[in-house]
């Protein structure tokens, strides 16, 4: 395993650590990850999640199970960055095109989708 290099913050931050299952069907699989490529990934989604305030986004993958880890300032308010997220250029058309991946509603907003995760060990306290 070779890891991944990261980009340090120049202060406090906060992480949010996230889980969803999408579909299982290997075809679906393998375009929700075209789609979440460099290549393919639209824009304005990009430019939205900067606009709102996060720092770094990632998203990692084990067959149909993903983790997002979400790096933000330390003053960031999660739910007022995912309402005003919402209303930006083309998220709600994002949403419902990743919705046939994801199986939920395709009227259902990011942070209805994914599932927060609870820090259990840190190694620096």
């Amino acid at each position: 395993m070779e890891g991944y290099i990261q980009n340090l913050s120049d202060g406090k931050t906060k992480r949010y650590v996230q889980f969803l299952e999408i579909s299982d069907d290997p075809e679906l699989v393998t375009q929700y990850r075209k789609w979440h490529s460099e290549e393919y990934n639209w824009k304005e989604i990009r430019d939205g999640i900067r606009e709102v305030g996060i720092l770094e986004m990632e998203i990692y993958i084990l067959g149909s199970k993903l983790v997002m880890i979400v790096d933000a300032p330390a003053d960031f308010q999660w739910e007022e960055a995912m309402a005003r997220l919402a209303t930006l250029p083309r998220q709600a058309e994002w949403e419902a095109f990743v919705s046939k991946f994801q199986g939920c509603p395709a009227n259902a907003r990011s942070d209805e989708k994914w599932q927060p995760m609870e820090r259990m060990f840190r190694l620096y306290q």
